[in-house]
């Protein structure tokens, strides 16, 4: 048996009519011609693989395609309830074979609709009565208007409406109990029944089915006329070819029909601004609109039980989750739209069977938990957690369209790639959570919800983009400005930052001066002793109780050693060393209690772009702000040791002065040098030259002659000379310092 390729670059992932339509395909062919078929996604488009050459498939789809029967008699638009409907009386009454799987499904929705079509009929009788008609006197007219006011007619009219959406209920739990044949197919897609009062829709197929006031079900019964001959033998009408043309190669075509396409297509749907005029008609391939609900069909809802506590009913159909703005751009409304669906392309020739188990059991697993949220689905990605053969989603977003309708809107493409380092994003998805909660609560300040935003698009950018550690950054940026949130008193029961391993190191790591500078101060500690901190710097900008929020009366408690505000990082530097002075005093010590974790003090070089601004300062906070939170103890002392340095700068000797005079330990066996409060205050006020001469006093005082006599500068270098106190230096750097300062050495060596 000879086998063809085909290419259908009339189907492709965006839309989602032309996704839809490319798995209908494989679908109608595997099941109605050949069962060896098979497909993929490739180059942007459907690829199919069967015993049917071009011209056999084209005269397969026109002469022997048997349409699903598509229907729905819950909906009041699926024409079970208007006598004569355009739409499915032509199906009812043809001949054609080709329909007979249509009406045995007509017959089996006539069967169950006796009640409800009374139901309906007296809530149409009742509105009738308030409608002006031809030939009314002005006082039936008012009579009729007046009639909509009365209690009596109201609560009458409100009785039928409940009469009737008790029956359509019950309709549809008889409609899974009786229907047996292809058209039960049809309502395992469309509808979720999870019990006798109690019914989802999945996102897929509008609200079971119907998408407002349009039924996709009656539209297809007229997109079948449109395309055959209903009256007799089901013969393909002139034009029926052009059209399959189009819609399986994407030939053109200027036949295409002024009809509703639904959510499936947003460019063909119409409207303002959809065309050079003002307003636009929707536009549709009767063939696309069929062969894209044959296509969703696949998506049966077969996971009712896969329902779990707190995880959203949409995300019960395959492939399905909740809204979420991260990673799109923009945040809106989240609330008032039905969710996201990630489509899967899988790049080897599957069979429909094979199709067909991928989407029935259609979840993205992170743990032992479904993924709910496009955070998780992420999350899951990165660590291939689904199944094989997928090498990317399209992410559709299920929007309101000028609060009328619905449209499916291609978010972005999520590509399948492992990425380890996605795991460190597990050690902030709780806290994440937590806040997400918070910020959804009407009180929640705006910028509790932006930062939230931002928050997790930097997180979902990391999980499916590369490893660039600007992207790392930015998720820690975002983090560290919901913290700075936070020390206003909002949000704060999501608590801080939780701690984070030395991965984020790793993942962050730029061979910058920022870099090396924020982890020289974040691992700022009074000492290490067997490379464990004790009393970390983050106690500065955070009132804490071990890693949570010293909380009072619901506040955050007024902690006076909280002293940097993040207004200005040079003044929170300053102020941090400041405190750590004035505590050492207040314990009778004469030494800036500020170490560095072992291999992280700060480099010479990296001192001189500080000192001279040649570094950015916000990106130094934010960092060190973040590398607070990471669990310095376990940090190897070695990974600092990432970039030879080629040409070692040293700062200016007056500096250097002052850094040795503000120690915290002795800087050898033979000489410690005590701390004077004054060197820091007086460059805090910006009087560098008496502060330089308080330092040289105190080295002197220890036995270290440097040969420098003094020194002064502008107040605003006095200020950084003051803040750069607070980035450690390593003992052994202190050592080479005091060394440069008693030397005698030329311009050309230092």
């Amino acid at each position: 048996m000879s086998v063809h390729l085909h290419r259908l670059t009339g189907c492709t992932p965006v839309p989602l009519a032309g996704y839809l339509k490319a798995l209908g395909i494989l679908r109608v062919v595997a099941e109605q011609r050949d069962a060896t078929a098979r497909g993929w996604w490739q180059d942007e488009h459907f690829c199919l693989l069967c015993s049917l050459d071009s011209a056999s498939l084209e005269q397969f789809f026109l002469q022997e395609y048997s349409p699903s029967p598509f229907v729905s008699p819950w909906n009041k638009g699926s024409g079970f309830y208007s006598v004569g409907d355009p739409g499915l009386t032509p199906i009812e009454r043809s001949t054609a074979p080709r329909l007979a799987a249509f009406q045995e499904g007509i017959r089996a929705s006539r069967a169950l609709l006796d009640d409800l079509s009374r139901a309906d009929a007296e809530i149409r009788g009742l509105k009738a009565l308030t409608k002006a008609r031809p030939g009314m006197r002005p006082a039936e007219r008012a009579g009729a208007r007046a009639l909509k006011a009365d209690p009596d007619y109201r609560a009458a009219l409100a009785g039928a409406e409940r009469r009737f959406k008790e029956l359509k209920a019950t309709l549809l739990t008889s409609c899974r109990n009786a229907w047996r044949g292809r058209h039960r197919e049809w309502l395992d897609a469309a509808a979720i029944v999870v019990d006798d009062t109690e019914i989802a829709w999945p996102s897929l197929l509008g609200t079971g089915g119907n998408d407002g006031r349009l039924d996709f079900t009656n539209n297809a019964m007229q997109r079948l006329g449109e395309l055959f001959d209903l009256e007799c033998a089901g013969e393909p009408l002139q034009g029926a070819g052009g059209l399959l043309s189009n819609a399986l190669w994407g030939a053109p075509t200027a036949a295409l029909a002024h009809a509703a396409v639904g959510q499936f297509h947003p460019g063909g749907a119409g409207g303002a601004n959809s065309t050079s005029g003002p307003e636009g008609d929707s536009s549709v391939n009767p063939w696309d609109f069929l062969l894209m609900l044959e296509g969703a069909i696949l998506f049966r809802a077969s996971a009712t039980k896969r329902f779990r506590t707190g995880v959203a009913r949409q995300s019960s159909a395959p492939f399905a989750l909740r809204s979420q703005g991260a990673g799109i751009g923009t945040h809106g409304q989240e609330g008032a739209d039905r969710g996201e669906q990630w489509l899967p392309l899988w790049r080897t020739a599957a069979s429909l069977p094979e199709v067909s188990v991928l989407l029935g059991e259609g979840r993205i697993q992170l743990w032992r938990q479904l993924a709910s949220r496009p955070i998780d689905a992420a999350r899951a990605i990165g660590r291939l957690g689904v199944s094989r053969g997928i090498r990317s989603f399209v992410r559709f977003g299920f929007l309101e369209r000028n609060g009328q309708s619905t449209i499916a809107v291609p978010l972005n493409r999520i590509e399948v790639a492992s990425r380890a380092s996605g795991r460190l994003i597990d050690e902030l998805a709780p806290w994440v959570e937590r806040l997400e909660f918070l910020s959804r609560s009407d009180q929640a300040p705006s910028r509790l919800k932006q930062a939230h935003a931002a928050l997790s698009d930097a997180i979902f950018s990391v999980l499916t983009h590369d490893d660039s550690p600007w992207r790392w950054q930015a998720v820690l940026h975002a983090a560290v400005e919901i913290e700075s949130i936070q020390a206003s008193g909002t949000a704060i029961k999501a608590g801080p930052m939780p701690p984070l391993s030395h991965g984020w190191l790793d993942v962050t790591h730029d061979g910058t001066a920022e870099w090396r500078l924020a982890c020289a101060l974040a691992s700022g500690a009074a000492d290490y002793r067997a490379g464990v901190p004790r009393d970390g710097v983050r106690r500065h900008w955070l009132p804490l109780e071990g890693s949570r929020y010293a909380i009072r009366e619901d506040r955050l408690i007024a902690d006076p050693g909280v002293v940097a505000n993040g207004r200005d990082s040079v003044s929170d530097f300053i102020a941090v060393v400041i405190r750590r002075l004035v505590e050492a005093s207040q314990q009778g010590e004469r030494q800036l209690p500020l170490q560095a974790a072992p291999g992280y003090g700060a480099r010479p070089e990296d001192l001189v772009k500080w000192l001279s601004s040649a570094v950015d300062d916000a990106k130094v906070a934010g960092l060190a702000r973040a590398f607070m939170a990471v669990r310095w103890r376990t940090v190897p002392s070695q990974a600092v040791t990432r970039t030879a340095v080629v040409d070692r700068q040293w700062p200016e000797e007056a500096w250097q002065a002052v850094r040795l005079a503000c120690l915290p330990w002795p800087l050898d066996a033979n000489r410690n040098i005590p701390v004077d409060q004054a060197i820091v205050s007086r460059l805090h006020s910006g009087d560098a030259a008496t502060a330089v001469g308080l330092a040289l006093r105190r080295l002197r005082s220890a036995g270290l002659v440097p040969r420098l006599h003094g020194a002064c500068a502008d107040p605003s270098l006095a200020m950084r000379w003051a803040a750069a106190l607070a980035f450690p230096v390593s003992p052994s750097l202190a050592r080479q310092m005091a060394s440069r300062l008693e030397s005698t050495v030329t311009k050309e060596n230092r």
